[in-house]
């Protein structure tokens, strides 16, 4: 798997990257490059703390966010010459989630697999070591909350709205869809894909 993700997105080899989205010292306007990367780096945070907020609140991850954000990354990655690469991650992040979500739709919503796009995209462009990352932590960290919602005494998780209540108040309709039931994805999907773009820095 190494091997492959090595030849598929070949910008890690080189050694760590130096940015989220590298690019030359200057740009054709004389913009320093730093501050495009910033500004690239800000709006992808914005993005992704959007994203798991609906996903939190709503369990859905909206197609006109998810869309335009893989659009806005892979299209980025083209601008600065790392668009291979980008599109690299995508697919390799995208299509395990599609497999997944054609098996147990429940377990992995089509709002997840859209979001592997453009997330995909985006850790590419950290490097291999990034992408490996982003992908094995999500899941991870969505079944370690999943876990604690099996753990006792869990109210004051309950009520920052990450888990669904098990026992909801007399009056509401009990029910649930396994959507509305299921701990979201989401947020574990952007957290680790800036953690580890972060960490490649």
């Amino acid at each position: 798997m190494t091997a492959l993700l090595t030849n598929a997105i070949p910008v890690a080899s080189t050694g760590p990257a130096p940015g989220i989205l590298a690019l030359p010292a200057r740009t054709a306007g004389h913009i320093p490059a730093d501050s495009i990367s910033v500004c690239a780096e800000a709006a992808l945070l914005a993005w992704c703390v959007l994203l798991s907020v609906i996903d939190l609140r709503e369990r859905r991850l909206p197609n006109i966010l998810t869309g335009t954000g893989a659009l806005s990354i892979l299209g980025f990655a083209v601008a600065t010459g790392r668009g291979a690469e980008a599109v690299a991650g995508a697919l390799l992040l995208a299509l395990p989630y599609l497999a997944c979500h054609l098996i147990a739709p429940a377990a992995i919503g089509a709002g997840d697999m859209k979001l592997a796009v453009g997330l995909g995209g985006a850790a590419a462009c950290g490097g291999t070591q990034a992408w490996v990352w982003a992908a094995i932590t999500a899941p991870v960290l969505t079944a370690v909350v999943g876990v604690g919602y099996l753990i006792p005494r869990r109210h004051g998780v309950h009520r920052l709205g990450i888990l669904p209540r098990r026992n909801p108040p007399p009056g509401l309709d009990t029910r649930a869809s396994p959507a509305d039931s299921a701990v979201p994805h989401g947020p574990s999907m952007c957290l680790s894909t800036v953690a580890a773009l972060l960490l490649a820095h």
